[in-house]
């Protein structure tokens, strides 16, 4: 069996730690192991497999003799760095938006679209996290009952915002509790000319607006959402609609997700809740009487996504309502993007650099 230099790029940020917890528990035989960060994190000691590991700052060189690359250290970093590893032979997973629509670039979550991998040209991109779990819960559904529409309300975690913005929810918290004024400086978009606390609050704003009121958060929702499923950003055939709004959450994404199937004869409740129940990566919990239902706080630190509160909509029928949750910054980020390396490492499309 091949063995594999693994370089993980972000290391030592909220996913990057999360892409080394899930690289030690995965399948994929690493014989080597770079941690690369910028220049004010180069010289950190991180550990894999309980082995010191010196993190590098990331540089086009650092790529040399790598065969595959775990990245999540923002766009503009993967824009400069992955094509160079590219270059140098290496395929690269990107956590990123740098390339999710490029049309060249593959978008997959192997539970929906793991064939696409077989068409990359050296970089695969991980798709945003609130579209990486919704079309986990869908897919299955698609596949038994065909799809015509999707209405999703989004309900996402601090933590997709960042470590930083992680941090300034908690604190703001705390200043309320503590009878003080909340400071705001980076919800709901780091940069913009207005901030808004969090904590206690929600804020239907996620990244910038666009020119017709959608902000690109939602936009990214649709476009992936039939990138991934049709591998068409523009497809037709599935109309898609998304309102996305940021909670007082540390971890964890919920969405509401208003479907409609296309052979409403076929589907029922009790049918899309078995096939839910055998999809793969999905836990149904979904039992009224007993109260039990997805929730972010028992979603934190697990892989799958996690579907409940399936019901038909009694106005419309052929219509369905479901609740879908996962770890945003598992299923959302660094187990998707590892599971996308599991897959190139089980296809055979990376191949092992000569030594």
């Amino acid at each position: 069996m091949s063995e594999y230099n693994v370089a993980i790029l972000g290391a030592t940020g909220a996913v990057g730690t999360r892409l080394i917890q899930q690289l030690e528990q995965s399948t994929i035989p690493v014989k080597s192991v770079k941690f690369l960060a910028s220049s004010r994190s180069a010289g950190k000691q991180l550990k894999f497999h309980n082995q010191p590991v010196t993190v590098e700052e990331a540089k086009p060189e650092s790529f040399e003799g790598v065969d595959l690359v775990l990245a999540s250290a923002g766009g503009d970093v993967s824009k400069r760095l992955l094509p160079e590893a590219v270059k140098r032979g290496a395929v690269c997973v990107d956590n990123t938006s740098a390339f999710r629509m490029d049309p060249d670039v593959p978008l997959v979550v192997p539970e929906v679209n793991a064939e696409a991998l077989t068409r990359h040209h050296g970089i695969i991109a991980n798709p945003n996290c609130s579209t990486i779990q919704m079309v986990v819960a869908l897919e299955p559904i698609r596949k038994a009952f065909g799809l015509k529409q999707v209405i999703v309300s989004t309900y996402q975690a601090a933590s997709g915002a960042g470590q930083q913005a992680w941090n300034e929810m908690n604190a703001q918290a705390q200043e309320h509790l503590d009878g003080k004024e909340m400071q705001s400086t980076i919800y709901p978009v780091k940069g913009g000319t207005k901030h808004y606390p969090l904590a206690f609050n929600l804020l239907p704003q996620i990244d910038v607006f666009e020119d017709d009121g959608y902000t690109h958060e939602e936009w990214k929702m649709i476009h992936e959402t039939k990138k991934i499923m049709l591998d068409d950003m523009d497809a037709p055939d599935i109309k898609v609609t998304a309102t996305c709004v940021r909670v007082p959450v540390g971890i964890g994404h919920g969405e509401a997700v208003y479907f409609e199937v296309a052979n409403p004869k076929e589907a029922s409740r009790e049918k899309i809740q078995k096939v839910l129940a055998k999809a793969p990566g999905v836990v149904l919990q979904d039992d009224p009487d007993q109260q039990l239902y997805p929730q972010p706080i028992n979603a934190e630190g697990k892989r799958e996504t996690f579907v409940g509160r399936v019901r038909g909509d009694q106005e419309n029928p052929g219509n369905y309502h479901m609740w879908v949750v996962a770890d945003n910054l598992l299923k959302g980020a660094a187990w998707n993007t590892v599971q996308i390396a599991e897959k190139l490492v089980e296809k055979d499309l990376v191949s092992v650099t000569n030594r």
